[in-house]
Formats: C-alpha cells, structure tokens, sequence
C-alpha cells in the first residue's frame, strides 16, 4: 500500500530543506546559501523536493510503488495549489515558495514526470529527442522555477534557463556514467553510440567500449552548445538577480571542461568542483564579478 508523501522515508524526518541541501555536497549549495532568506528558503525547498522525488525514482523497489509514491506527489501538488493543508514539513516548505513567488504548478509536475521517466527499466541510449524531454522536465523545470525565485519569467530569462537547464544535466550525465550505469541506465543518446561505432545500449558494454569517448565527446560538444546560449540569452547583462545561475553556470561549465580534460577512458574516475571553489565563485557573482569557466 502506497502511503501519503511524507517526509518519513529517508532522508530523516528531521531534516529541513536546508538540511537536504547542505548535505548533498551539491555544487549549487552556495549559490543557494547566499541568497537574501526568502529566496534561500524557497530554493531550498525546491531542491529538497528535487532531491525526494529523486530518491522515489532511485531507492531499491517496486516500480509500481514508486508510481504510485510520484502519484502520491502529483496530488500533493495539487491539492496545495486547490488551497489544500500540507502534509509534511517538505509541502509547507514548497507551499511557501508556491505563495510567494507565483511558482507554476506545470513546472513542479514536470519535475515528477522526468523522474517517472527513470522509474523501472529507466532510459537506456534513448533517441535524443526522448533525451531532451527529459532535460527539459528534470533541469528545464527546476530553471524555469528558480528564475521567478531569482528575478522574473521574461522572455529572455525562459531561454537562458532552458538552455541552461539542459546544459547542467548533460553535463550531470556526463559525470555519471558509472554510477547511473549500476542503477541500469544508459542516458548517452542512441545516435551519439551509433555514430561512435557502438551497438549495444548495455550500459556496462558502453562503458567498455572503445568507442566511448567520441560518443562522449559529442554529448559535451552538445553541452557546450546549450551553455553558449545561456549566455547569449543574457548578453549584455550585469548579474543582478541572476548572479547566483550565473554561478552555478560558471560552476558547472568549469565540471564539463575538467571532464573533457581528464577524458573518458575511465569513466569512473571522479572529477568535481569542491565547496571552497563554489563558495568563491558564488561570492564572485554575488557582487557582480563572476570568474570565468
């Protein structure tokens, strides 16, 4: 039996959006830290409800209790936006942010649908079309939120998110080729392995094969791409209220370059950006001096 979303499965019932955050190592933590209190709680809470449907999608189950634990948020969503009570501490956090920053209800259900996408046999070389949906509804949502947490939903803020958006997760697929590849998935598209020489989406035969990293190569080549127009979007702009995506671009752009330089003969082999260096660049732009990748 599937019960209400809740707080109650790990991570700890105890913890705060923030919390989540802080213990994620994430690269966007100090963005989010030093933004003003209203808009940290609300990013927070966005990042924390990224993180539990993530987890829904990602734990040891049933795929169809983990539907139905997607489902369970679906309601949730929108029962907080029929003017429902909340029912965990992560619902009334989310509902702040909703209240306050206008935050569209398509976006978050978005979210829950690229997490559905990972929900039993997951994707595996998918076409690239398929791959970009679900950028757009894994990365592309969480873009399209925060910039209405950031600043303000205008044209030019859309297209920098969405190009910025899937830039970051083809960059996150990039780094985590193993460990997706012990989960069963294969997010490098069919036409890059086919191109590449490499006829099986077999995510381990992938890894092992030699034809890896020119698929790998145009995947970043790909990336690279959607982080130049996220910068064209905003050319001729000061950071503003943008300066912490403009770090968390910066942050990420800098990732995608240490893993083009380290190379993809061993996939396995971390590369990161640590907390000093994120907290650094996130200070940089918070006071309109953003380095450069």
């Amino acid at each position: 039996m599937t019960t209400p979303p809740t707080d109650s499965a790990p991570p700890l019932t105890t913890d705060t959006p923030s919390a989540v955050a802080e213990r994620s190592g994430s690269t966007f933590y100090w963005p989010m830290r030093l933004l003003p209190a209203s808009k940290r709680a609300a990013m927070f809470a966005i990042y924390a409800f990224c993180r539990r449907i993530d987890d829904i999608a990602d734990e040891p189950g049933d795929p169809e209790e983990k539907r139905a634990a997607l489902d369970a948020w679906r309601r949730e969503i929108r029962s907080l936006y029929a003017g429902g009570a909340p029912t965990s501490p992560l619902a009334a956090a989310l509902k702040g942010a909703i209240d306050r920053y206008g935050l569209p209800r398509g976006e978050l259900e978005a979210l829950i649908d690229g997490m559905a996408m990972d929900v039993g046999e997951g994707l595996r070389a998918p076409e690239l079309a398929t791959l970009r949906v679900y950028c757009r509804r894994v990365a592309g949502a969480v873009g399209m939120l925060a910039i209405r947490v950031f600043d303000r939903a205008d044209p030019a803020n859309e297209a920098f998110a969405l190009a910025l958006g899937e830039a970051l997760q083809l960059t996150n697929i990039l780094r985590d080729l193993t460990e997706d590849a012990t989960l069963g998935r294969m997010y490098l598209p069919h036409e890059l392995l086919l191109a590449a020489g490499i006829g099986t989406s077999v995510p381990d035969r992938v890894l092992a094969h030699p034809g890896l990293p020119q698929a790998c190569e145009a995947l970043a080549d790909l990336a690279e791409t959607r982080f130049a127009e996220a910068r064209q979007a905003i050319a001729g702009r000061k950071c503003g209220s943008l300066w912490a995506a403009t770090a968390m671009m910066v942050l990420y752009h800098r990732l995608l370059r240490r893993l083009r330089a380290r190379g993809w003969s061993d996939p396995a082999l971390r590369v990161r950006v640590g907390r000093r260096e994120s907290a650094w660049v996130a200070l940089r732009c918070r006071f309109g001096a953003p380095p450069s990748a």
